[in-house]
């Protein structure tokens, strides 16, 4: 099993990201981080004449490295109530590529299994069950399985550290992964 770790923190080594690595580590994984690549924000086309049009940017080799992963696991900070900037924009570019009928994406990502992770502070477990939800709703459209999620506590680098409750969920995962 394949498993691709999508993180959608500006910040390096933040709390998103360490529970991430700690779910993934021994897995035959592949991390990327969205901030790290050139991914333009979506120009909507769908009811353009002549449809979307070729973007210069890293998405569509993003896409390419999708296609060979099993599972997929999302990390992400708590911004404002919602996902990151990298990762809307990484979803938001879905609308163009599930158009696309070089790649059948919808019909792919139905074959993959999702999980998600949230880190944030002040009573995340409780502000960030809004973005549960909307990537309940996002793996539902494509029909992608939703297996699980972590909203792990901690604002700091490194304070995630002392949320024993998500930490014993990742290394849950880690295990099932590992398998």
């Amino acid at each position: 099993m394949k498993v691709l770790a999508l993180l959608g923190s500006t910040r390096e080594n933040g709390n998103s990201e360490y529970l991430a690595k700690r779910i993934v580590e021994g897995t035959d994984y592949t991390l990327v981080k969205l901030a790290d690549l050139h991914i333009e924000p979506i120009v909507d086309k769908r009811h353009a004449d002549g449809g979307f049009t070729t973007v210069n940017d890293d998405y569509e080799q993003l896409v390419k490295h999708m296609l060979t992963h099993d599972v997929f696991v999302f990390a992400t900070p708590l911004y404002w109530y919602g996902m990151s900037g990298p990762m809307k924009d990484f979803f938001d570019r879905w609308s163009q590529y599930l158009r696309d009928e070089r790649f059948n994406l919808k019909e792919e990502l139905a074959k993959k299994k999702a999980y998600v992770v949230i880190t944030g502070g002040s009573s995340a477990k409780v502000k960030g069950l809004p973005l549960v939800q909307q990537f309940q709703y996002i793996f539902d459209f494509v029909g992608m399985e939703f297996a699980d999620y972590i909203i792990g506590s901690g604002v700091k680098p490194g304070e995630v550290k002392e949320d024993t409750l998500a930490l014993a969920k990742a290394d849950q995962w880690n295990t099932l992964l590992s398998k």
